[in-house]
């Protein structure tokens, strides 16, 4: 077993190579990261690969998307959707405990689409935050992806932060309850 800095240090990797190929759209590195049956010693001639170490992932607005087939669908399916996009992690903590890592982070997301028609340039660019959570498991080739969580943060908006200035939490500026 390696060093417990060592395997953070992998881990970070192993998280960061995954935002990488997102961002190239690189589709075989990132079928490449996600954990397989055969990563766990399955034989998926002989068992379902449901059985054993599935994985999921949750995309934000989407439902839970479980197994090799579906998760990767959803990849193939925003990587050709998708013209631009850019990750930016922030708030990146890992833990590792065993065979297994969580990371849990920030995604600050700079995405844009196709050009209007008849434009040679990229749509407008959209920011999103994203929080996420990226189960990793330990196997022979290294750490891969087991589970991907990530659900949109609700950004204050400016009447949201005047309310707050002005007693919307509950009384009036008086000290009074809100009638």
């Amino acid at each position: 077993m390696s060093a417990p800095h060592t395997d953070v240090e992998q881990v970070e990797a192993a998280n960061t190579a995954f935002y990488e190929a997102m961002e190239r759209g690189d589709f075989e590195e990132l079928s490449a990261l996600w954990l397989t049956p055969s990563d766990l010693g399955v034989d998926e001639e002989y068992h379902d690969p449901a059985d054993t170490g599935v994985i999921s992932c949750v995309h934000p607005g989407w439902p839970v998307l479980t197994g090799r087939g579906e998760v990767l669908r959803s990849y193939a399916l925003i990587m050709a959707s998708t013209d631009y996009i850019q990750f930016f992690l922030t708030d990146v903590h890992v833990s590792v405990t065993g065979d297994t890592a969580l990371v849990t982070c920030t995604e600050n997301i700079l995405s844009g689409g196709p050009a209007p028609e008849g434009g040679a340039e990229l749509g407008p660019l959209v920011g999103q935050l994203v929080v996420a959570t990226n189960v990793f498991r330990r196997t022979p080739e290294g750490w891969k992806i087991w589970s991907h969580h990530a659900s949109p943060v609700l950004a204050e908006t400016d009447e949201d932060e005047d309310n707050d200035q002005n007693g919307a939490n509950g009384s009036n500026t008086d000290g009074g309850p809100l009638t």
